[in-house]
């Protein structure tokens, strides 16, 4: 034991371990705490050689300073206090906790009755107490020198109107990339690969945006099934990556780097982050960090302090209405602004982030806090908005600054191409920015971001081959994911080698990448939907570490899925060549006072649409007409099952050319007078300068 004549007092500020270059500060914050021990490890992790009392509690900081620490150092706490679940402590001195402010941790857990706080199995449940040390099964901190060179690193810094989201996986991503070396895929490392960023270059994106990278651990019940936490919506640590990304001998330097690279190749980076709950759950839940620190102070309790408030249906909820963890929160996302150099962040169930307890409020303490932040108003902010929480569902309802995923668009885009009657006057709407939903507080049609598939559902090509859900594989009978997937599977379900069905549904994936790509708003692509990749039909793929979820490479891409590569490549260059599919403005009919852009809506035989045809249920083609006094771009959708003949307004019906037709995507241009064919189930663009 290290004696306390050792330790000097240190600084309640900042939190974390700080190592200044002489030593080490400790700062822990813990509220409801009677002493806390800061636990130094060997270098294996494996055996604690010291023990110190942390001497100085001050703003509720518990801090001690260590002169002779350096980084590298693996540590952990043990705190102490009352176990009282009944009202909401469940200190426990015998459980290695991790730092909240961990920079970078070694090791991941080993599932063990040990990391409980009660005894597994008692008849009191979670009201007993365990005595087991779990130091042997727990991961461990590490003091982390932070500075790094980032040399002439540029922030691309898109504008939001011009932007193009890719949502990717970082394993996923690299995974089966045989061109790389084998202890580099599946990392940061391989991520940030010329051969890997080269794929997005082509493609044509803007911005990746990565599922979860901080910290998670694999949950027990899935380890149990043989399965894994392969999504990562289960953080432990806000300030750590996750172990499972960093290469061999790196650490977090290797992020780092990742993100250097895609700033090199003028691709913006944005974290996937989970805020609102952690990865303790509920009472029965492991004792890792926060609970052990202060369950109190961290947590949202319910009416009975033993159990938990719960609107994330991850058994807990983050409580951002103490302003310590209010405080670790924003710290935690400065860091990865400022010291990491990521361009945003998607929130992962944010309504959860705006309550007060049982209500939404735009003016809730975390969305005041960011909106009013020097670093964090000046990145781009994405809400998942909703959560499982009484009135969670929020659409259109955060404040300025923020985009949205916008799933209504998500189900009426599919819904339309799927052949549903009654979508066309929905569909209309969403082509143009959800100005239902959006256009308030001076916010613009880049809020929406606009998606027909995600990471939790269908991918492009499942979406077009199953009707059905085919979830058995993770181990639930095909009771777990969604059910409403709006989905049409040409004829077949699942794979088959008809030439007729495979054609449709490369058609079909073509119409629905198209309205993504041409409508206003911001555009997110699904990892590997660009070539084809399918999940077998399974649309809840978050505990599948297989090649169900991993991007093929090279000669593993069909030859059709290589051509459907090269359509989106066309999509994407056309949207970044055309100024008027990228509106910095709603538009509504004529254009506005500024000689900005106007929209108008055509029947097939040219003229205006009216309320009554976009009324009639069984409206399923119409053209969206962009203008500017400089040129005009019609946008033809025929959901129908038969062509349909189009006239083109007397008043500009010659100087046309197509751009793109989804029923035949290798044709050259060509120009059009008078009226042209639209093919059955097919999309097309057209362009005059006249």
């Amino acid at each position: 034991m290290r004696r306390n004549g050792q330790i000097k007092t240190g600084s309640p500020f900042p939190l974390g371990a700080h190592w200044d270059g002489s030593g080490v500060n400790f700062a822990l914050f813990s509220a409801n705490a009677t002493k806390v021990e800061l636990c130094l490890f060997d270098g294996a992790g494996r055996r604690e050689i010291e023990r110190v009392e942390l001497p100085e509690f001050t703003h509720e900081v518990w801090h001690g300073y260590l002169p002779d620490v350096r980084p590298g150092q693996l540590y952990g706490y043990r705190v102490h206090g009352p176990y009282e679940p009944s009202a909401g402590h469940r200190f426990n001195p015998n459980k290695l906790l991790l730092d909240p402010y961990a920079l970078e941790l070694r090791g991941d857990i080993r599932w063990h009755d040990a990391v409980f706080g009660y005894r597994i199995g008692h008849r009191r449940e979670d009201l007993s107490f365990d005595q087991r040390d779990s130091a042997f099964v727990m991961p461990k901190c590490v003091v982390v020198d932070p500075a790094v060179t980032w040399g002439n690193d540029v922030r691309p810094g898109r504008a939001w109107h011009d932007t193009i989201i890719y949502e990717a996986h970082v394993k996923g991503m690299t995974a089966l990339n045989r061109d790389l070396p084998e202890q580099y895929r599946g990392t940061f490392t391989g991520l940030a690969d010329p051969r890997t960023i080269d794929h997005l270059v082509k493609l044509g994106v803007t911005a990746v945006e990565l599922m979860p990278t901080q910290a998670f651990f694999d949950d027990r019940h899935l380890i149990e099934r043989g399965l894994s936490n392969y999504w990562g919506y289960n953080t432990i640590g806000f300030f750590a990556p996750a172990t499972r990304f960093i290469a061999p001998g790196a650490g977090i330097h290797d992020f780092k780097l990742m993100v250097r690279r895609l700033h090199e190749a003028g691709i913006e980076v944005i974290l996937d982050v989970v805020y609102n709950h952690t990865a303790e759950g509920n009472q029965m839940g492991p004792t890792l960090s926060f609970r052990g620190i202060d369950n109190a102070s961290y947590y949202l309790l319910g009416d009975d302090p033993r159990y938990y408030f719960d609107t994330t249906g991850c058994g807990n909820t983050v409580n951002l209405r103490n302003q310590r963890v209010l405080q670790m929160v924003m710290d935690s996302l400065r860091y990865w602004v400022q010291d990491c150099h990521v361009d945003g962040f998607r929130f992962d169930l944010a309504s959860s982030l705006g309550r007060d307890r049982d209500s939404f409020d735009q003016n809730a303490v975390f969305l005041d806090a960011v909106r009013q932040d020097p670093v964090l108003s000046m990145v781009k902010l994405i809400a998942e908005p909703w959560d499982t929480g009484n009135d969670g569902y929020q659409l259109g309802n955060f404040p300025p600054m923020w985009a949205e995923w916008n799933d209504q668009y998500r189900d009426t885009t599919r819904a339309f191409w799927k052949g549903d009657d009654g979508i066309a006057s929905d569909l209309a709407g969403r082509l143009l920015g959800s100005a239902d939903c959006f256009e308030k507080r001076g916010r613009r049609p880049w809020a929406s971001v606009n998606f027909v598939t995600a990471h939790d559902g269908f991918t492009l090509m499942d979406l077009v081959s199953y009707n059905d859900k085919h979830n058995e594989a993770n181990g639930e009978e095909n009771r777990d994911g969604h059910s409403h997937n709006l989905s049409w599977n040409c004829g077949v379900e699942g794979e088959t080698d008809d030439e007729e069905i495979l054609e449709l549904r490369d058609r079909m994936r073509r119409n629905l990448a198209a309205t993504v790509l041409l409508s206003q708003g911001t555009p997110m692509i699904l990892m590997g939907d660009e070539i084809g990749r399918t999940q077998h039909g399974n649309n809840n793929t978050y505990c599948q570490d297989t090649e169900m979820n991993w991007l093929r490479w090279g000669e593993d891409v069909a030859e059709r899925d290589q051509a459907f590569f090269e359509f989106m490549r066309k999509l994407i260059r056309l949207r970044h060549q055309q100024p008027l599919l990228r509106q910095r403005y709603f538009l509504h009919g004529e254009p506005r006072p500024t000689g900005a852009s106007g929209v108008c809506w055509l029947r097939a035989d040219g003229e205006q649409m009216t309320d009554e045809d976009w009324h009639q249920p069984h409206t399923r083609a119409f053209a969206m007409l962009l203008f500017t006094t400089e040129q005009k771009l019609l946008i033809v959708f025929n959901a129908h099952y038969e062509d349909i003949d189009f006239a083109l307004p007397e008043a500009f019906a010659t100087g046309w050319r197509r751009l793109l037709d989804t029923a035949d995507p290798g044709a050259e241009d060509a120009a059009i007078d008078g009226g042209f064919t639209a093919r059955s189930r097919a999309l097309m663009l057209l362009e005059t300068t006249a």
